[in-house]
This record gives C-alpha cells, structure tokens and sequence, in this order.
C-alpha cells in the first residue's frame, strides 16, 4: 500500500490587499474553505487570517493536484463571499497564492503561527509577512505577485 503526505501552508490575499474580510464573520469563511478542504479528500490542521489574507495548513489529497485545488477554493469561496452580503467590498481574490510544504517537525509551529494571526500583525502587514515567508523559503519576489 502506498503512504503519502504532503502537508501544504498556503496564502493568499484579497485582490490588491483591500481589507475586506471582515473580523465578525471571518470564521464563516474559514469554515467554508474546510468544507471545500475535506470534501476533496483533505485534511485540515488550521485556517486563519486577517482582513486581507488568508493561510491554510492542510495534508493534501494525494489524488489533488495544487493548483487546481487552490483555484477551485478560491473561485467558490469568491462567490460565496458575495453572495451573503457579509463581505460587502469583497471583490475578489489575488491572481496567485503562495504554498510550500512542511516536514511533520514543522506542523505543530505552523499550527501555532496561523493560530495567532491577529498577534503577530500588530506589528506588521500582509506584504511584509509574506515578502519574509518568501525569502525564508527562497521564492523570487515579484511586485505584482499579490495583485
């Protein structure tokens, strides 16, 4: 029998970082991503974010593929957040996301760091956090990647 896991962190962003997830109704999102997560065979660790972003830690399927997984989120979750008059200045999401795997020694810290979201962005913003998730991970930054 085959064993696979692939543990994904992903980020995204609302279309050019406007902040329009709103705080009240954020965890409705989150749990309608998880919906979107499981019914394809994931397995959730954590989702979190802030008004303009949003992580998601989870074991992918390993019959999924990435991408079209990642799209398929947030095409639906794009039309749900309009469709319940929530996220009034919601428009839509970024063009790309951001993901990397994690060996099972890291889950546990990156549970904890999606976990406290809203702590460690008092300091900072999005673009910053993600410039620095970035260079950690070797990625090329580019300035229309969150656009």
């Amino acid at each position: 029998m085959s064993k696979v896991k692939a543990t994904y962190h992903v980020v995204f962003g609302t279309k050019w970082r406007q902040q329009t997830i709103t705080p009240e109704h954020r965890k409705e999102l989150y749990s309608y991503i998880f919906g979107i997560l499981q019914s394809n065979g994931c397995y959730v660790y954590r989702i979190n974010g802030m008004a303009e972003h949003i992580h998601l830690l989870f074991n992918l399927n390993p019959t999924k593929a990435l991408s079209p997984l990642i799209k398929s989120i947030k095409q639906s979750s794009s039309t749900w957040l309009k469709s319940t008059g929530n996220f009034p200045f919601f428009t839509e999401w970024c063009r790309g996301y951001y993901g990397y795997t994690l060996s099972v020694e890291h889950i546990s810290d990156a549970i904890e760091y999606i976990k406290h979201q809203q702590d460690h962005h008092n300091g900072y913003g999005y673009l910053q956090e993600i410039k620095t998730i970035g260079a950690k991970e070797g990625w090329e930054w580019h300035d229309d990647d969150l656009t």
